[in-house]
């Protein structure tokens, strides 16, 4: 590994961190005692479709993985697919399995949508 990868990773792990820290205090706000299925349903929402970051954490960790696949076709001995195969469906899973799952439970907790 040189040292530029090093530093890469370096950056990596420490947005990770930070990324952590963040799904942390909202995984303490899912857990708080006052929250009802109205807000539970908006909180849901925001994961997959956040209005202020558009596309939401869900979208955005596909594009990363897909990013990450794209990067892994241009890598691969002899083009076999063997690693980017598997982070395509990833991503695909990402948003078409468990993305379209918290629509489908934010629905069955409050048909009606956003908060007021």
């Amino acid at each position: 590994m040189t040292g530029r990868s090093r530093t890469r990773l370096d950056r990596v792990r420490g947005s990770l961190g930070i990324a952590q820290l963040a799904l942390q205090q909202i995984e303490d706000d899912l857990s708080a005692d006052d929250v009802d299925a109205r807000e539970l349903a908006a909180i849901l929402r925001e994961l997959q479709e956040d209005i202020d970051v558009p596309g939401g954490f869900f979208p955005a960790l596909a594009q990363l993985v897909s990013t990450a696949a794209r990067r892994a076709e241009q890598l691969e001995p002899d083009r076999d697919g063997d690693a980017s195969c598997y982070l395509h469906e990833a991503a695909a899973l990402l948003t078409d399995n468990a993305g379209q799952r918290l629509n489908w439970a934010a629905r069955a907790l409050h048909p009606q949508g956003e908060l007021e």
